[in-house]
């Protein structure tokens, strides 16, 4: 089986910054793609930003700029940087991974509990 555990939510006023930080652990053969998605009250869980095995990185076109994801591939971990936060970026945030288990060699994805992010002074 496998988990992927998020931390680094919380409170922070309008223009702060939070990292958010999701470890997966398990069976894992390979990570193919990791990212973070996000959940606002009585919307759509939608995109934020993916990081590809191969380097390569997708953003929300909205957040580009104030927001970076990274990997260290070694420790099974995707961050995401969030800078200029605004009260519109306050929704739960969520980890995503494309992940090849031991097991049977395919591919699924996992998702993590979710990470509260609340902007709001």
């Amino acid at each position: 089986q496998v988990q992927l555990v998020e931390s680094g939510g919380g409170l922070v006023q309008p223009g702060g910054s939070l990292r958010l930080t999701c470890v997966a652990s398990g069976t894992i053969f390979k990570i193919n793609a990791m990212g973070w998605y996000r959940q606002a009250p009585g919307k759509q869980r939608e995109l934020v930003a993916a990081s590809t095995d191969d380097g390569s990185t997708t953003y929300a076109d909205s957040l580009k700029g104030r927001f970076t994801i990274s990997r260290d591939s070694a420790k099974n971990t995707v961050y995401l940087q969030m800078d200029s936060l605004k009260p519109e970026d306050t929704a739960v945030y969520y980890c995503k991974g494309a992940i090849v288990i031991v097991e049977t060699l395919g591919e699924f994805d996992a998702w993590g509990q979710g990470t509260q992010v609340t902007v709001s002074s």
